[in-house]
């Protein structure tokens, strides 16, 4: 299960662009903490497109630590690496939270449009995810950190339901075969074996699909 918390957003334009990303990534109910905007405004509803409906049934609270009840690792964020303090909780890169949030309930906070959590929310944060980005410009409008944050965590469930095509391991061996006899045939090369196992890496790393390899070997043949 993944939570969504959004802590006292600003802007109607950021809660629309929230609404439509949770919805991208499969989330089903938001969680908004003091908003400090019109959360059913005009601006939400025309930038949320067609997640609208998470901001009409939108479950608000006055405090952080009723909304994140329930779960069994909250991870806060934030876009000052300082503002982490890494002494008293782990902080980990957004590329990390794949692997820690396997079969857990996480709890995922955002923090306001301009100001971000506030240490003493921080607090109530397990841990604390950050994006590294350019060191002069590193903070991020929430609404994209949060694509970026729902993509890793959500990744393996979207892997699950849409798997990566499958490799042809038949039409590789037919390709390798074809190169192979080609190599053999060729008088001026000195290190036929190094040569065709140099092709088979090299083939292995571009991992074609099933249309590329068969024009391939047409070509070859």
């Amino acid at each position: 299960m993944l939570k969504l918390v959004i802590v006292s957003p600003k802007y109607q334009m950021n809660i629309g662009y929230i609404a439509r990303i949770a919805k991208n990534f499969g989330i089903e109910k938001l969680h908004i903490v003091k908003p400090r905007a019109n959360i059913n405004g005009k601006k939400a509803i025309m930038f949320s497109k067609h997640a609208h409906e998470l901001l009409e049934n939108a479950a608000i609270y006055n405090d952080l630590k009723s909304a994140i009840k329930g779960c069994d690792l909250t991870i806060g964020t934030t876009g000052v690496i300082k503002k982490a303090n890494p002494r008293v909780r782990k902080v980990y890169y957004a590329d990390e939270l794949g692997d820690i949030a396997k079969n857990k309930n996480i709890c995922l906070v955002i923090g306001r449009d301009d100001i971000g959590l506030t240490p003493e929310e921080l607090d109530l944060c397990d841990a604390v995810a950050y994006i590294p980005a350019n060191k002069e410009y590193p903070v991020l409008n929430i609404s994209h950190a949060l694509a970026i944050l729902l993509f890793v965590l959500r990744k393996n469930i979207y892997k699950e339901k849409y798997p990566k095509e499958k490799e042809y391991h038949k039409e590789k061996e037919v390709l390798l075969k074809i190169f192979e006899d080609i190599v053999k045939k060729k008088k001026n090369i000195r290190e036929k074996e190094k040569v065709v196992m140099i092709f088979s890496k090299i083939i292995n790393r571009a991992d074609p699909n099933m249309h590329e390899l068969r024009s391939l070997i047409l070509a070859l043949k």
